[in-house]
C-alpha cells in the first residue's frame, strides 16, 4: 500500500471523462502504444500515449469514453508530449484495461 494522504491531497487530482477521437500508432515508442486524442469538451482535446495495444485496437478505441488526470505536468516521451494520463488497471495477464464509465457522461465531467 502507498503512503496515506489527506482528502485535501485527493482534490488535487483533476480527473476528468473525455472521448477518444483519434488513435495512432506510435512507432517511437519503447513499448507497443498508441498516441490518442481525448475531446474533453469545454477543457478541449488533450493528447495521451497509452500502452493499451493488447487489448484495444484502434478502431475500438474510436469514440470509447475514458477517464483521464487532467491537471498531471505534461510530459515528453520519444517526440510526442503526453498531456493527461488515461486511467487503467492490470488485469490478471499484464495488460492494462481502461477505466471507463458505464453509462455516456458529458464530456470533461468530474470525477469525484
Amino acid at each position: 500500500m502507498k503512503a496515506e494522504i489527506t482528502f485535501d491531497d485527493f482534490l488535487k487530482v483533476d480527473i476528468r471523462v473525455g472521448t477518444i477521437i483519434e488513435v495512432n500508432d506510435f512507432p517511437k515508442a519503447r513499448k507497443p502504444a498508441y498516441q490518442l486524442k481525448v475531446d474533453f469538451g469545454d477543457l478541449g482535446i488533450k493528447k495521451s500515449s497509452a500502452q493499451i495495444t493488447d487489448l484495444y485496437t484502434k478502431e475500438a478505441l474510436l469514440q470509447k469514453q475514458v477517464a483521464a488526470i487532467v491537471n498531471f505536468k505534461p510530459r515528453q516521451i520519444a517526440n510526442f508530449l503526453s498531456e493527461i494520463l488515461i486511467l487503467g488497471i492490470y488485469n490478471v495477464d499484464g495488460n492494462v484495461v481502461l477505466l471507463q464509465p458505464s453509462q455516456p457522461i458529458k464530456n470533461a465531467t468530474q470525477i469525484s
